[in-house]
């Protein structure tokens, strides 16, 4: 955060000066910048990278950096109106538009404004990434013998073992020749929707979730049908019921710390989901985002659905990003049976391949005596930053916070407060705009994620996605939750 605040202030600084500098004129040497400045030499480097994708300056090896000359001549305007009738026209029949609402997921994937407390992030905050564990695990992954040659296209077959045996369990149910590798969690979650149902087909989702895999399915073409969430995970009564009804042979769920409500589906849920999926003849996708973003205070955790799956219904998704860096985009994809092959031919013709350097500095991190202690340490952090959220909520927002989140109750009838995961999700008092009062919090300093995003249909009451993951701590989690106050006074929103 505070590497990222210098750049962007060398940078503007440097714009400034420009004006004095004519065109072809040399800029003063990197040292002299890191002296005048007082920054380090990354953030001078950074700052002239900026600069020259900006067209302002220009580099040259070994004489340094310069004005860069003004351009020939301004873009000539492309008349582009004839695009709205190109990408508006439909074939006939009953089928999904294909342009894509993505602004729940560009809403956790773009960095805040200087200054701003990300409340709404995806991905772990920079201390709490392992950065010098994947230094030490990408410098030697580097030095393996064959370590830039081209993989095998399923995935190195050590990093797939590996996934084999995480995701079966103790009881060997998965083979390594089980696992395909893929670039990331997406990714994968592209690959199966667009083997496991066609274009038009209905998909059923929970409801809410996340954001990403309606994005997903509609992008495919397909046609999601929300089943709702309570603390117990999806409505399996209800989701008989719309596998009946749309005749949907898919469902796509999120059975540990389902993102947003963070509910764990219960033991015998657990059961049904297969034997109702079973009977429709369906696929199972579970989606286990969060299975290494563990709190300190959980229960033991159940296994996956696909260890207790018999009949090749369960169709897995695990990554490493979300408990690493969002850089360390490496994810296994698990199948049986011919739906494998399926699975495979898909990530092959759409990616060849997942990168060997990254799948063995992957190989080489969670095979060091340092990832253990990682998922210690999160497991720590994550719940501190967990508490000083929800202490922060009941103080300055107690009628979010004495309510359920996002109207989902506990088993003790108190606030269902999740285990495992990043974020809470809460419900606001009937009336309450959520988009206007996203758009206040960040004028207030703070960024909160809308929960319009997260519900496949219209959702029956307004909500807010608070992240505890992307802040720098419990101080400025708590400064946060007193900007949202701030937003909630201006708008008037009953908050006590």
């Amino acid at each position: 955060m505070q590497e990222r605040s210098s750049v962007a202030e060398l940078a503007a600084s440097l714009r400034n000066e420009l004006k004095r500098y004519s065109p072809g004129e040399k800029l003063p040497s990197s040292r002299a910048l890191v002296e005048r400045h007082r920054v380090s030499p990354v953030t001078v480097s950074r700052a002239l990278a900026e600069l020259v994708a900006e067209g302002l300056v220009t580099t040259r090896p070994g004489a340094g950096a310069f004005r860069a000359e003004p351009p020939a001549a301004s873009p000539r305007p492309v008349d582009t109106s004839w695009q709205e009738i190109a990408l508006s026209a439909e074939p006939g029949g009953d089928q999904v538009p294909r342009s894509v609402d993505a602004s729940g997921v560009v809403a956790t994937l773009a960095r805040p404004a200087p200054g701003v407390i990300e409340l709404n992030g995806g991905y772990l905050h920079p201390d709490l990434q392992p950065e010098r564990a994947l230094a030490a695990a990408l410098a030697r992954a580097g030095r393996r013998p064959g370590a830039w040659t081209r993989p095998p296209v399923d995935g190195v077959p050590e990093l797939r073992a590996w996934f084999a045996r995480e995701i079966g369990g103790p009881g060997g149910a998965l083979a390594a020749s089980d696992v395909q590798i893929t670039a990331g969690g997406q990714n994968a979650l592209t690959a199966a929707l667009r083997a496991l149902a066609a274009p038009g087909a209905p998909v059923l989702v929970e409801s809410p979730t996340y954001p990403g895999m309606l994005a997903v399915a509609r992008a495919s073409g397909l046609r999601p049908v929300p089943v709702p969430v309570d603390a117990d995970g999806v409505r399996t009564d209800l989701l008989a019921d719309a596998f009946r009804v749309s005749g949907a042979r898919l469902f796509v769920c999120q059975p540990l710390f389902q993102n947003p409500t963070g509910a764990v589906l219960a033991a015998e849920r657990r059961r049904e989901v297969l034997r109702v999926a079973r009977a429709a003849g369906a696929f199972v996708i579970e989606d286990d985002f969060a299975r290494l973003l563990v709190h300190d205070d959980a229960a033991a955790l159940p296994p996956t659905l696909m260890a207790d799956d018999r009949d090749g219904t369960v169709v897995h998704i695990r990554s490493l990003t979300k408990a690493t860096s969002p850089n360390l985009r490496v994810a296994a994809l698990a199948a049986r049976g011919p739906v494998r092959d399926r699975l495979r031919a898909i990530q092959v013709v759409d990616n060849f391949f997942v990168p060997q350097p990254l799948q063995e500095t992957a190989l080489e991190l969670v095979g060091s005596p340092a990832w253990g202690r990682h998922l210690r340490f999160i497991a720590g952090e994550l719940t501190v930053r967990r508490n000083a959220l929800t202490v922060a909520l009941a103080g300055r927002l107690p009628a979010l916070a004495g309510a359920a989140y996002g109207g989902i109750p506990g088993r003790d009838g108190g606030p269902y407060v999740p285990c495992g995961g990043y974020q809470l999700w809460l419900r606001l008092p009937d009336g309450a705009d959520e988009a206007a009062l996203t758009d206040a919090a960040l004028r207030a300093g703070v960024a909160v994620a809308a929960g319009r995003p997260y519900f496949a249909a219209e959702p029956s009451a307004g909500h807010l996605r608070l992240s505890f993951a992307a802040a720098a701590g419990p101080a400025e989690i708590t400064e946060g939750v007193r900007r949202l106050r701030t937003a909630c006074d201006e708008l008037g929103v009953a908050v006590e």
